[in-house]
């Protein structure tokens, strides 16, 4: 199958990994017949906080963030998405603008669907309603795991348990350094403290030889400890 009929929605792979694996395939031809192909570089916004959405973004390829401004301006990382996630759809679904920011961390590839398709959907295929629903409500949970986190678990817990999502997520280079290059300020906004608590945090797992640095790269070198830091263990 050549590359143009690969990206076709009735016969991309990447919609197995999200709520439009419950589409019929009558509708997916009519959402590829209007889709439109974007390629993001890096550092480049996909949509931004307070926009309103005239569609969904499914992500084919590579790697964003998900930010939400706090009231000191700081931007707090919510998500890092990736390859088959749907971005912006409980925006489009709510009629309401966006509560984040998208940004890409690497060259990507996205898909944009009008939200004409994702309405009329909902109304006329109780799978794929059924499909978005359990989507929302898994990151419902997922935003609940980072409250609790945020309140209970010290900057110490709380980044060792984020180098370990990174890990299982996104997986190493052939080196065994972690795949997902974040600098240092996007690591903090992810753990949710200062950038120089972060750096100091970072330099203390060194000396206690849970990780080791290269440049901006990162490598866990004891896994196991990391994770029962993690869980206060």
């Amino acid at each position: 199958m050549d590359e143009k009929n690969q990206s076709r929605c009735e016969n991309c792979i990447i919609r197995q990994m999200n709520s439009f694996k419950a589409l019929k395939k009558e509708e997916l031809k009519r959402m590829s017949d209007s889709k439109e192909t974007r390629h993001i570089k890096k550092g480049e916004s996909i949509f931004r906080e307070g926009e309103r959405l005239n569609g969904v973004f499914c992500v084919r390829d590579g790697i964003s963030k998900l930010s939400k401004m706090s009231d000191n301006g700081r931007d707090q990382i919510v998500k890092i998405a990736s390859k088959g996630e749907v971005l912006g759809q409980r925006s489009v679904i709510a009629s309401e603008t966006t509560n984040l920011s998208a940004k890409a961390l690497e060259d990507m590839e996205v898909c944009f669907i009008p939200k004409t398709h994702i309405e009329e959907s909902l109304q006329n295929n109780p799978l794929f309603t059924n499909a978005v629903l359990k989507m929302m409500a898994q990151e419902l949970k997922f935003a609940d795991d980072i409250i609790v986190n945020m309140a209970h678990k010290s900057v110490r817990q709380r980044l060792a348990e984020v180098l370990l999502y990174l890990d299982s997520h996104f997986g190493e280079d052939e080196d065994g350094y972690l795949y997902l290059q974040l600098s240092r300020a996007d690591i903090a906004d992810v753990v949710g403290t200062a950038t120089e608590l972060l750096i100091r945090t970072l330099t203390k797992f060194k000396k206690e030889g849970l990780v080791s640095t290269s440049g901006k790269r990162i490598k866990l070198e004891d896994k196991k400890s990391l994770y029962n830091l993690s869980e206060g263990l």
